[in-house]
């Protein structure tokens, strides 16, 4: 299959690590001209030598903060001058802290809204314009399948990560009429760093073992395993590519099956 992304300019945001590093790397494989940034610079410029160890090809890595609004903007201005106007925006985030609803004050929602949605409307906002104008881009979110079933004890997530998905399905009627596509990728439990913190957080309050809550997690799924960040990768990639022109507004979940609401 002919993906088309040979030299197409992607910029995979929160990127240094887990589901982000490896769509990086994935569309890097592909010929696409690859940015990528994070908010540890020792993590991003490891994750920035590591892709480019594959091919030989650069990474160019940006060290910012995607919940503010100012390093977005210095972010994509540095991705257009080095690289040209951008063709594929990924947007990721890392998740708001677990939690119910007692356990979260006014300022952590605040918080979490800034990471989870505008992050993701301002990068947008900011790459749109030299899409629209050259009739053809990709807007790629990176959410949960929580969208789909809620998950105990992550009130935030639940919440705002289904702000994304009816900001993600209203702005992809909007812009299909320029060829700009918009699309969100929804993964079930994988194995990244972040899903080991917070196995081993849940661990402690539960009094139980990582492994006794990998395993039941394990059993909900019906292929029977935690994914893999390429797994999650392949499936931004084939919606990043030309092969995926008739789909828009969709969520996809990527999750062994898990989510029983599809």
């Amino acid at each position: 299959m002919e993906l088309g992304l040979e030299s197409k300019v992607a910029l995979v945001a929160a990127a240094s690590q887990g589901i982000g590093k490896a769509v990086a790397g994935a569309l890097h494989s592909e010929g696409a001209r690859v940015a990528i940034c994070a908010r540890s610079e020792a993590r991003l410029q490891d994750a920035r030598r590591d892709i480019e160890a594959r091919s030989g090809r650069e990474v160019l890595a940006v060290c910012a903060d995607v919940s503010d609004g100012g390093q977005l903007q210095a972010l994509v201005e540095q991705v257009q001058q080095h690289w040209g106007a951008i063709d594929i925006l990924v947007n990721n985030a890392g998740g708001p802290p677990a939690g119910s609803h007692e356990d979260i004050a006014d300022a952590e929602w605040a918080r979490a809204f800034e990471l989870t949605v505008r992050s993701a409307g301002r990068l947008t906002d900011r790459v749109l314009p030299a899409m629209k104008a050259r009739g053809w881009g990709r807007i790629i979110n990176i959410s949960s399948y929580s969208v789909k079933q809620p998950l105990p004890g992550m009130l935030l997530s639940n919440s705002l990560r289904l702000a994304v998905l009816g900001w993600a399905k209203t702005l992809a009627s909007e812009l299909a009429p320029y060829g700009v596509l918009v699309n969100t990728v929804c993964p079930g439990w994988v194995a990244t760093r972040r899903v080991d913190e917070l196995l081993q957080a849940r661990a402690q309050q539960q009094s139980t073992t990582v492994a006794a809550l990998r395993q039941k997690i394990c059993d909900g799924i019906p292929v029977g395993r935690l994914g893999r960040t390429e797994e999650i990768a392949n499936t931004v990639v084939f919606l990043a590519s030309q092969a995926a022109s008739y789909i828009t507004g969709s969520a996809i979940a990527v999750d062994g099956g898990a989510a029983q609401v599809f």
